[in-house]
């Protein structure tokens, strides 16, 4: 099987430029932790992944829906083979959709762009996109009880406690914060 080996420069400079204009919480930045926490859950498990793969996924997750025929370009330019470009476009959908992701680059990249920052993360992020979306902080808090809390679903033993304790964190937070606001 014909194995391309990816520039990391040329991803970077390639990816930027679809995230200029995305907010704070999903950024370049967002793709730094989302990454950092992929590498972590590698190195404290057993699973046989493409890392390739599974690093050009992360980057082209952000703008997959909207720019999937310029990704297809750019790795076609890199001299990626047609079995593999479809792989990393299937691997980057995977990332954000709701059916469990098929390849175990897929979970791990659902799982940690899903747990991405830690526990306390989580809280922090929906706090911050709902003031950027205009949102109260009592619309904020609905948000959060109604759409995250126990909603997600991680697919690996090592994310699904990451999740349960996120969940934990954020519920006690929340009841803290609106005991605070009576």
């Amino acid at each position: 099987m014909d194995k391309k080996i990816m520039n990391k420069t040329n991803l970077i400079k390639f990816a930027t430029p679809y995230y200029a204009e995305k907010d704070i919480m999903h950024n370049m930045w967002h793709i730094e932790l989302v990454e950092k926490l992929a590498n972590k859950i590698l190195e404290t498990s057993n699973y046989n992944v493409n890392i390739n793969h599974l690093t050009l996924a992360t980057y082209f997750h952000g703008f997959i829906y909207s720019h999937e025929n310029d990704i297809k370009a750019w790795l076609n330019e890199q001299g990626f083979p047609e079995n593999e470009i479809s792989k990393i476009i299937e691997i980057s959908y995977e990332s954000q959709r709701v059916e469990t992701p098929k390849s175990i680059e897929g979970k791990i990249l659902h799982d940690a762009h899903l747990l991405e920052g830690g526990k306390a993360y989580t809280i922090t992020k929906c706090l911050i996109t709902g003031s950027l979306r205009g949102q109260s902080l009592t619309e904020t808090i609905e948000y959060i009880e109604t759409n995250i809390i126990d909603k997600s679903k991680c697919y690996l033993p090592e994310t699904i406690k990451m999740l349960n304790e996120a969940n934990l964190f954020t519920k006690d937070f929340l009841r803290e914060l609106k005991n605070g606001l009576v």
